[in-house]
């Protein structure tokens, strides 16, 4: 019992880009990415994958990650939310192997800019604060909420602020830098309780923020994104696959 889990979700299909998850990436599937920085975590003890698909499955146990169950199609729809797919891969393995992890790590296959150390500041950040639920990474939000606006509004043909800042009139006059910081959850790690997410939440209440760069907020939902992602990979400095060799 205990230990931290690494676990990968990724479904066969996908609306926005047709197989996302297997287009290559830096000339490694996008999906390795995440097995890759999993692996050279120092923290995570497991790799599991999970996944309805036989040809995603056979990708990822070819760059080590374990696949020891698919998923039913029912965890694998469009509306499919984290929670549901997440607890059924917690009890198959308590049901089938009587484990169950303290900590699980969530690396999705679509963010897949990570940095060396930054899954095992996340998991000691977590470890570090018994009353913490969990820990997501973070960046400046990319655009500003204080400027943005509520329309249509009921009774009223006119705009109205998204939201008020104490003692400004104003916000959305304001120059950025003199309103409030705001913080955008990026998707790049998110660590959680394990007893959580069987207890029905992948956050709870009381959440601590890693601050990551906002570059690595690159979420893959179409081929722009999929072209910007390899643009910041060439960079440096991000954990990359290694290549497979035949035989």
């Amino acid at each position: 019992m205990g230990g931290v889990l690494a676990l990968i979700p990724a479904r066969a299909g996908s609306k926005g880009l047709k197989g996302k998850n297997r287009l290559p990436l830096g000339g490694a599937p996008l999906l390795a990415y995440s097995i890759a920085a999993a692996k050279q975590s120092r923290r995570i003890d497991r790799v599991v994958f999970t996944t309805d698909g036989e040809e995603l499955a056979g990708i990822a146990r070819s760059y080590g990650a374990e696949v020891p169950f698919l998923r039913p199609a029912e965890l694998a729809q469009d509306d499919t939310r984290d929670l549901p797919v997440f607890q059924h891969a917690l009890r198959w393995l308590e049901e089938r192997e009587n484990w169950i992890p303290d900590i699980v790590v969530q690396l999705r296959p679509t963010s897949p800019l990570r940095k060396p150390g930054q899954i095992d500041r996340a998991v000691e950040l977590l470890e570090g604060n018994p009353n913490a639920t969990g820990v997501r990474t973070v960046c400046i939000a990319p655009s500003n909420p204080f400027k943005m606006w509520k329309w249509p509004v009921e009774g009223s043909p006119f705009m109205k602020n998204l939201l008020d800042v104490d003692g400004v009139k104003e916000p959305f006059n304001e120059p950025r830098q003199s309103l409030p910081r705001i913080w955008w959850q990026t998707g790049t790690i998110d660590v959680v309780r394990a007893p959580l997410i069987l207890a029905g939440s992948m956050t709870g209440d009381r959440l601590l923020p890693l601050e990551i760069d906002a570059e690595q907020a690159e979420d893959i939902d179409n081929e722009l994104n999929l072209i910007y992602a390899g643009l910041i990979l060439e960079k440096g400095g991000f954990i990359r696959p290694e290549p497979l060799h035949a035989g």
